[in-house]
């Protein structure tokens, strides 16, 4: 988790000196505060600056770029790097007729808002997706004594599984099959039948980018429909005391993790009525929820943003969506146009696994190095 690349032990020995464990789990807000100091001491040697301000556009004025804030103001620089993280999350279009108590966005005001009233009142909620989203906003409600009924429900009721202690097992990148998902994920299979699921996982870290690059958009379009969900649970998992609570609540019967699909929603008195079947069951049924939050993940159709200074860079051609449409088309060296870079999960289409602190850190030396050359000629 170290935010310095060459230093994988940085945020380790912060995390020591503060009596932690290098083999435990630190607490987000700790994390945070690491960061924050980072930042601070950039800050504090003015080599940056922070403006407290949403970008509303961009645009070229000669070899520069001209940021326009939502404050009025704008900033001019020689360079600008794309590193807005995720996009809030596409409307489930079912939920048209339930809006007031349909939560779009599980990171926005009118979430926390929610929360606070489930809490207050012990109304029952529904939760669309069950992945790493619907964990944290569980993990929010029994932190903060929560007693009514959750559902998650997913296509395939697929939830993260928990770290544990294993033997590490690297392997090089030719021992791995490249360019198709299916031989890929045999591969996968028999190996985590010889040293472990976890370390077969672990093991593919190093060469996840050359592996995803090796597969045509074909493969890559398969990977995303059949595999994805299987990889993600794998592969993004939590902390054992977070497995065990999740456990804990779907054994006393709070939390129903459900493999179905949605087939309508309409408002009613007090909630949602949302009618959805089981997978592989002829039957539905209908229940009424408080509220309805969608956890089904950021946007994942570049075309389809409304953040205002993406949809001005992409309007005005200055970058354009990548193949898959997830992100930005970007070259090896992150470079999204002229002077322009993206990173983090605007990058997802050409290196997919670009999200965890490891990825994100090296890609982030790269591209500062890249940008030190190009301004330097």
């Amino acid at each position: 988790m170290s935010a310095i690349a060459g230093d994988n032990d940085h945020f380790v020995r912060r995390f020591e000196a503060e009596g932690g464990d290098r083999r435990g789990f630190a607490e987000r807000r700790l994390f945070g505060r690491y960061l924050r100091e980072i930042l601070s001491e950039a800050v504090e040697a003015g080599r940056t600056r922070v403006e407290q301000s949403t970008a509303v556009s961009a645009r070229r004025e000669g070899d520069a770029w001209r940021v326009e804030l939502d404050n009025g103001e704008s900033v001019t620089a020689d360079a600008l790097a794309l590193a807005i993280g995720n996009q809030d999350p596409e409307p489930l279009r079912v939920f048209a007729e339930g809006s007031e108590r349909f939560v779009n966005n599980p990171w926005a005001d009118d979430a926390r808002s929610a929360i606070r009233d489930l809490i207050e009142t012990g109304g029952s909620a529904l939760i669309i997706g069950t992945g790493l989203t619907m964990v944290d906003l569980v993990l929010s409600l029994d932190a903060a004594g929560y007693q009514g009924r959750i559902v998650a429900l997913s296509r395939r009721g697929q939830i993260p599984r928990g770290h544990a202690d294993f033997n590490p097992a690297p392997v090089l990148l030719d021992e791995v099959p490249q360019g198709h998902v299916g031989r890929q994920w045999r591969w996968l299979r028999k190996r985590s039948a010889e040293v472990g699921w976890r370390a077969a996982v672990d093991s593919l870290r190093p060469h996840s980018h050359a592996l995803w690059q090796s597969l045509d958009i074909d493969e890559q379009k398969r990977f995303m429909r059949h595999a994805r969900p299987w990889w993600d649970v794998h592969r993004h998992r939590i902390a054992p005391q977070v497995a065990d609570t999740v456990h804990r609540m779907v054994a006393s019967g709070q939390l129903q993790i459900v493999a179905g699909r949605i087939l309508s929603a309409n408002a009613a008195s007090g909630g949602i009525d949302v009618e959805y079947r089981h997978r592989g069951s002829a039957q539905s049924s209908t229940e009424r929820f408080t509220y309805v939050l969608n956890c089904t993940g950021p946007l994942h159709t570049m075309r389809k943003t409304k953040n205002g200074l993406l949809r001005g860079l992409l309007d005005a051609g200055e970058v354009e969506p990548d193949r898959l449409d997830i992100g930005l088309t970007v070259d090896e060296n992150s470079r999204a146009g002229k002077r322009l870079w993206a990173l983090g999960p605007l990058s997802k289409g050409r290196y997919w696994e670009i999200i965890a602190v490891p990825d994100i850190r090296e890609q982030a030396a790269q591209v500062a190095e890249d940008m030190a050359r190009e301004l330097a000629k």
